[in-house]
């Protein structure tokens, strides 16, 4: 199975994460995982005055800082087929277009769980993705 896993480096992050390494089934060998991190934007006014190449430099490190931890739990299963991908933009779109234009099987994904009531307050990445992808979602809370 093709398995992108969104991160995010939160604690929602760590605990599904900790959902996979407690399920034998999803750590297999039988499964490929591009594990995806998005950093958000810079503001167009704020990116038009800064060097093209130091705002490179910060994107990078910005998806270092949460990929570097997950790298670490992957390589603890030295039978996986992992690939890691860190992207600038609206996390929400980016996890859907990257699910449907890689053909994935299936998104994993922490959330952390708040209510309808607050989704419709806070917006959510999760309830986007819910909403916009055709491959399934599995949202570990």
């Amino acid at each position: 199975m093709k398995i992108l896993v969104a991160v995010d480096g939160s604690r929602y992050s760590k605990r599904m994460l900790g959902y996979l390494a407690a399920h034998d089934e999803w750590l297999g060998g039988a499964h490929q995982y591009t594990v995806i991190h998005v950093v958000p934007a810079v503001h167009p006014r704020a990116a038009a005055v800064i060097d093209k190449a130091a705002l490179k430099v910060y994107y990078d490190e910005e998806g270092e800082k949460v990929l570097k931890p997950i790298r670490a739990f992957f390589s603890k299963k030295r039978d996986l087929e992992v690939s890691f991908t860190v992207m600038t933009g609206s996390a929400a779109d980016k996890i859907v277009s990257t699910a449907t234009k890689g053909d994935f099987d299936m998104v994993i994904m922490g959330s952390h769980g708040h209510g309808t009531l607050g989704n419709l307050v806070m917006g959510s990445v999760a309830t986007k993705v819910l909403a916009h992808c055709k491959t399934p979602v599995l949202l570990v809370r």
